[in-house]
């Protein structure tokens, strides 16, 4: 079956323009020795794992980083052949695909490597990166000792290459900055540890990036930045430059009717027609990740905010219109329509979450349209992949 087509009513946007240009302007803020390191974890954040790994090296990424070895597979399937970092925990028995794909894996514990020299019989360099722990309290290192045994353990195996020491700051994305500063400092007080640096020394995720520019070493792991989104509302006005939002959803009225007042919507009938009105049925539901508590919220048809009614069903929800429309009629959930917008951050805000669940969240059933200079260029729908 061909995955370039879609037999429904909705999908997502995807401005790879957009993501070109976060990535050039991330490019051009830093000093000119820093590399960028896209982020492609999760499907790249809801977006397209392939399509954006790809427009992200050709603005100048010249790495990405995914979460585990399944992601950097589906890139080498894609037709990717530069460098891959994999940022969460690898099985050390699967460490020979690793190696054989090209693809760096984390160094989290001594024992980890322990398990990885013992099980891991290829000839193919295996390259690592050593995160250490900093107060982040997720993966990685804390003791100097454990450090030096590491490093000890990969000098004396011709199999193993450390090519790069990372941490990861838990708060670089808030105004205090005290405990941002500490990390950074556990990390410069770390690396001592190191008798012969790797040539790669990353720290700094977007948040960093954008407000600590003399303090990432050489690598800036590009993620939420990339995708045109902040890294949090409380340092949207100390971007250096403007962010340019990827992402879009979209669908389509497939059914308008009028109710008369006194009639209800939708599981529980939570909600009454409190005058005659006409409604109409969008088919998106909380299987597509426009969950539930999104009732009451609003899309955008012809230009105008539309309220949610009712409860959110699995696979359809209703709006109250304004007016008769016509089925068929174009409704944004995420995006610009004429002159009014509704962003992945409003959404968040509604959701009380951060900006980068929600991409996140919309799920593999919902294709994805790829598009350069406002034209399609590709079509990705994972339900008709085989």
């Amino acid at each position: 079956m061909d995955s370039t087509h879609f037999y429904r009513d909705t999908w997502v946007e995807v401005d790879l323009d957009c993501i070109l240009e976060n990535v050039k302007r991330m490019k051009d803020f830093l000093p000119k020795e820093v590399q960028i390191m896209a982020v492609v974890k999760a499907n790249a954040y809801g977006h397209g794992d392939v399509e954006v790994a790809k427009t992200a090296l050709e603005a100048g990424a010249t790495y990405l980083a995914v979460a585990f070895i399944d992601e950097a597979i589906s890139l080498r399937r894609g037709g990717i052949n530069e460098p891959i970092l994999v940022l969460g925990a690898s099985r050390p028995t699967d460490v020979k695909i690793a190696a054989e794909n090209n693809v760096s894996l984390t160094i989290y514990s001594k024992d980890w490597l322990d398990e990885v020299v013992e099980n891991y019989q290829g000839t193919t360099p295996l390259s690592l990166h050593l995160k250490l722990d900093t107060g982040m309290g997720r993966l990685g290192v804390k003791e100097k000792e454990e450090v030096e045994a590491i490093y000890n353990t990969i000098e004396r195996n011709a199999r193993l290459q450390l090519e790069g020491v990372f941490t990861h700051f838990a708060t670089a994305d808030e105004i205090v900055t005290s405990y941002f500063e500490q990390q950074y400092q556990n990390f410069v007080r770390m690396l001592e540890w190191i008798p012969k640096k790797p040539k790669m020394i990353h720290c700094g995720n977007s948040a960093t990036g954008f407000r600590f520019p003399d303090k990432v070493f050489n690598v800036v792991r590009l993620g939420i930045g990339m995708y045109g989104m902040t890294p949090s509302l409380e340092i949207k006005d100390e971007l250096p430059y403007q962010l340019e939002e990827a992402f879009s959803f979209h669908s389509k009225l497939v059914h308008v009717k009028q109710l008369v007042k006194g009639e209800k919507v939708s599981y529980g009938a939570t909600f009454t027609a409190d005058e005659d009105m006409w409604v109409g049925t969008v088919p998106v539901g909380y299987a597509d990740g426009w969950v539930r508590k999104l009732q009451d919220t609003s899309v955008l048809i012809e230009g105008e905010y539309c309220q949610i009614i009712g409860r959110v069903c699995m696979d359809q929800f209703m709006v109250r219109l304004p007016r008769k429309l016509s089925v068929g009629a174009k409704v944004t959930l995420i995006g610009k329509q004429k002159e009014n917008i509704i962003t992945v951050d409003d959404v968040a805000k509604a959701l009380e979450t951060i900006n980068y669940e929600v991409t996140c969240t919309i799920s593999f059933r919902v294709p994805r349209i790829f598009l350069r200079n406002k034209r399609i260029i590709e079509v990705r729908n994972p339900l008709l992949r085989h």
